[in-house]
């Protein structure tokens, strides 16, 4: 248990410090974010087709009201959690890079559940998106993380469980 947390901070410091370095903002952090924001736009007009996507930004053209898609908002603090965990977790390099890539996906859909609600709450009530915004998917983004990273475990222990296939008869 120690060498697990160990290992985890040790992997978390890592990928925030890297997270941080300009090279990673323009080349990943930056593009992943527009990203978000188009993703987003797509999924809002469904309810509002007056939504665009520019930059990191979301908005109405029928009221004008816009949300910018910040570091921390962007799904990619969520997933750096979620990747620190698995390969932090002793578990076969296969099972680490299919419970990284899933559980990134999973991650990052909630994540634009989570964009596009703020976006139409702001539109709605600033002070429900404010509340919503600092505290409610604060929580519920990590809760993902969470959920998502003991399903993984789940899988790993019942791998781990499971008896050697038997060798076929020569």
């Amino acid at each position: 248990m120690y060498r697990f947390f160990f290992i985890f901070l040790c992997i978390l410091a890592v990928l925030f410090t890297a997270e941080q370095f300009v090279f990673v903002q323009n080349a990943v952090v930056l593009p992943w974010t527009a990203l978000v924001a188009k993703a987003s736009a797509v999924i809002a007009r469904f309810f509002d087709p007056s939504i665009i996507a520019y930059g990191k930004v979301l908005q109405s053209t029928h009221t004008d009201f816009s949300v910018s898609i910040e570091s921390g908002c962007n799904g990619v603090e969520a997933a750096i959690v979620l990747v620190a965990a698995m390969l932090a977790f002793p578990s076969g390099w296969k099972m680490k890079f299919w419970g990284i890539v899933l559980g990134f996906l999973a991650v990052q859909a909630v994540n634009l559940v989570r964009v596009v609600t703020l976006f139409f709450l702001g539109e709605w009530s600033l002070k429900l998106f404010e509340f919503a915004h600092l505290y409610m998917w604060q929580a519920l983004i990590m809760l993902d993380v969470l959920v998502v990273w003991l399903l993984w475990m789940r899988i790993v222990a019942r791998q781990d469980a499971a008896p050697p296939a038997a060798a076929a008869p020569a």
